[in-house]
């Protein structure tokens, strides 16, 4: 049996990661971040050349036809290289909302446009992980009032794939009368998060769109946040140890200290058994429906918490260089922060690996 990579999701992988150490450098991050833009066109034109927003849309529809694991490394790619680009929710979630919950008309409608980049998708689901007081999206006949906030990969979408408050998902045009679309402020920079206020809003449901498909696209979308820590933790461990073996105190480098050997010895041990975490988790959403949402609550609520201590560590051995915009380590913080919560923070998700091994009553 085999337990690594193919060379084709090798050659995958280091063709995304080449694209976007060339063309999305940490100064690419930086312009991108000091003027406020929720995400780089350019980076995203060049993906798009590369095929990636079609990564799992099927052949048919002009996309690579792939499965998840390949969208799990993609992410994890773009984590590494903490690339402002959208992908969780438009590449992944919304074209698989589409592909498991669509009519022929509305896969022929939208699937090819997103394989190619020319429309972009966001994803309003954040009702069905947690119910939050005064909001949620009511549908009533075709039509959608209410709020929906943490569209994931929100700016400039020309689709919304909405989720409302039965779980049922619906389609709903970015040019709707009755939509308002409010940018929403995170701490990450390289992410787009906004919020939809819907009044009388006409939708276009989607006749699969019931509670399992839902419940599917999150798993995905889990599974792709997890991978994305991953490759962000996998970059601050690299920039730690690089940084120990060239900051010098007392007229020898710091990485010859013990105590910052052992800094860095415990993050490769806490993140490098998490890899196999995360591509088990997208393999079983193909291959082992059955475990799917199992091991996406495992692989997010853990990589939540290895990321955290990840981060915070490579930020430990730097020092007071951590801290600086000149180490620019603060990007994968902060990155590793808003995934850590998007989709459900590890209590929560934890709280629903219970449920779902019936630990606990639903």
């Amino acid at each position: 049996m085999e337990f690594g990579l193919s060379r084709e999701q090798r050659m995958l992988q280091d063709a995304v990661a080449r694209y976007l150490a060339e063309q999305s450098p940490l100064r690419h991050v930086r312009d991108i971040a000091a003027a406020a833009k929720p995400y780089s066109p350019d980076v995203a034109a060049g993906l798009a050349d590369l095929g990636v927003p079609g990564v799992i849309i099927p052949a048919e529809f002009g996309g690579m036809g792939l499965g998840l694991l390949e969208a799990a490394l993609v992410a994890e790619t773009l984590g590494f290289s903490v690339a402002p680009a959208h992908f969780a929710g438009a590449h992944v979630m919304a074209p698989l909302a589409i592909l498991l919950g669509g009519s022929d008309s509305q896969q022929q409608a939208w699937l090819p446009q997103l394989a190619t980049g020319a429309a972009r998708a966001a994803v309003a689901v954040s009702q069905a992980v947690e119910v939050r007081d005064g909001v949620g999206v009511v549908a009533r006949d075709g039509w959608l009032d209410g709020t929906a906030l943490f569209v994931l990969d929100a700016a400039d979408a020309d689709l919304f794939v909405v989720a409302d408050t039965t779980g049922a998902l619906h389609l709903v045009a970015a040019d709707a009368p009755g939509l308002t679309q409010i940018p929403l402020t995170t701490i990450d920079k390289t992410r787009s998060v906004g919020e939809l206020r819907m009044t009388g809003v006409k939708a276009d449901p989607l006749p699969g769109g019931g509670g399992r498909t839902t419940r599917r696209i999150i798993d995905a979308g889990r599974i792709m946040l997890a991978a994305d820590i991953l490759g962000a933790g996998t970059a601050m461990i690299e920039q730690a140890v690089a940084y120990a073996s060239t900051r010098v105190q007392f007229g020898r480098p710091i990485g010859s200290f013990q105590a910052v050997k052992h800094m860095c010895a415990e993050m490769a041990a806490a993140l490098e058994p998490c890899r196999s975490l995360v591509w088990y988790a997208a393999h079983a959403f193909d291959h082992a429906p059955d475990e799917s949402t199992l091991m996406a609550c495992h692989a997010k609520s853990h990589l939540s918490e290895v990321g955290r201590f990840v981060a915070r560590t490579s930020t430990e051995v730097h020092g007071g260089m951590g801290f600086t915009d000149l180490a620019g380590l603060h990007y994968w913080f902060k990155r590793i922060g808003l995934d850590r919560q998007l989709l459900g923070g590890p209590e929560l998700v934890r709280n629903e690996a219970a449920r779902v091994q019936g630990w606990i009553a639903a």
